[in-house]
């Protein structure tokens, strides 16, 4: 019983304690939750600082380069000695203090302006250009697949490949079934929104894109419509057509510094061969050039074999009047034909695809108003 008195005393100096830990660790937080906001405050109401870039060292000063475009002349501090051209600093807004230098970044994202894939085309899902195939075999697979043999015959080969001819007759599947062959990198560039939307910065972009390639190695680098990027140069124009011939000139540079053995293949694929600039198919460069024609008959053949082999067709199709129906007709318009057909054949509550559905297809793919406008010597 005399304990009881004792026991309370206890249990209230333990409460206590208690209460007094809880209280210092909410002040703990709270102190620290103070300090950080008092951080954040100072960080939002200091100066934003400029990214430059040193274009040249002159003892203790320097030219420095802003985002516009425009150099000033600034003074250097004792901090800064180990400078050098080309490197990247921070520097005030007013009056242009290089306040330190800091890692030198990409000037783009690279990966967000080119297509960057690992295509899986297969060799036998191309028909129709078989001489095609082995050429391109020739100059890009062989020399990714075995360079070896090269040096040990004491040839360099080429750097690149240009295919040329009219449009959807292949050129692009071309590229990717190498592509795939060699489980190389495939990054497409198009010529055309290359030149449209970095006018000011072409020939920088172009330079990490060829720096992404090393990295990415084994790699392809298929340039689209290049004619837009390596037309016939011209003594005058506009500063754009300018910059066009700036970023012209970084590709056929980055095109001359690769290795003769290097793991990076050039394609370029153009439907205007007769405008190139002779500068990009000179020997060197894409000096090999490979001619995607239409296809003959047999051509046509064989690429409607491939596109129709998964498709329900009747087996009453007279192909051989089909086939001839085709004349002139691309590997794109024959694959055209083919998913035309099928929706004729849907249209019609069918599940097979009739003669009359490839004709009626045909019919459309050429621009025509109804199967009457066909010339009647294609179906004879």
């Amino acid at each position: 019983m005399e304990n009881k008195p004792q026991d309370k005393i206890d249990n209230i100096m333990y409460s206590y304690a208690t209460d007094v830990s809880h209280l210092e660790d909410e002040n703990r937080i709270l102190k620290e939750t103070l300090t950080h906001m008092k951080e954040e405050l100072t960080r939002m109401k200091s100066n934003p600082l400029m990214v430059c870039d040193v274009k040249e060292i002159m003892g203790k000063n320097a030219i420095i380069r802003i985002p516009n475009g425009n150099s000033f002349y600034v003074d250097l501090s004792q901090d800064l000695s180990d400078l050098t051209p080309g490197d990247t600093v921070l520097c005030e807004q007013k009056n242009l203090t290089i306040i330190k230098k800091i890692p030198r970044t990409k000037r783009f994202d690279v990966e967000k302006f080119v297509i960057l894939d690992s295509p899986n085309v297969k060799w036998t899902e191309i028909g129709g250009i078989k001489d095609q195939i082995e050429e391109i075999k020739e100059v890009i697979e062989l020399p990714l697949k075995n360079p070896g043999i090269f040096k040990k015959i004491g040839i360099e080969p080429p750097k690149g490949v240009l295919l040329y001819g009219p449009p959807g007759t292949g050129k692009t599947l071309l590229a990717k079934a190498v592509a795939a062959s060699t489980k190389s990198t495939f990054i497409e560039i198009v010529g055309s929104e290359l030149v449209q939307k970095f006018i000011g910065e072409g020939a920088k972009l172009v330079k990490e894109i060829f720096q992404l390639a090393r990295e990415k190695a084994p790699s392809i680098i298929f340039i689209d419509e290049i004619d837009a990027l390596a037309a016939t140069r011209m003594d005058v124009g506009t500063s754009g057509e300018r910059e066009v011939q700036r970023t012209f000139m970084q590709l056929l540079a980055e095109i001359d510094g690769f290795k003769p053995l290097g793991n990076v293949k050039i394609i370029g694929c153009t439907n205007r061969k007769d405008i190139l600039d002779p500068a990009v198919i000179r020997p060197g460069r894409l000096d090999r050039m490979i001619k995607v024609p239409i296809p003959d008959e047999d051509g046509v053949r064989e690429i409607f074999k491939i596109y129709s082999k998964r498709m329900s067709l009747d087996k009453k199709i007279n192909i051989n009047r089909i086939i001839k129906g085709m004349d002139g007709f691309a590997g794109a318009e024959i694959k055209a034909v083919c998913t035309e057909a099928g929706y004729f054949a849907i249209r019609s509550n069918r599940g097979t695809i009739a003669e009359k559905d490839l004709i009626k297809a045909i019919a459309k793919v050429r621009l025509e108003d109804d199967d009457e406008d066909i010339p009647k010597h294609m179906f004879g």
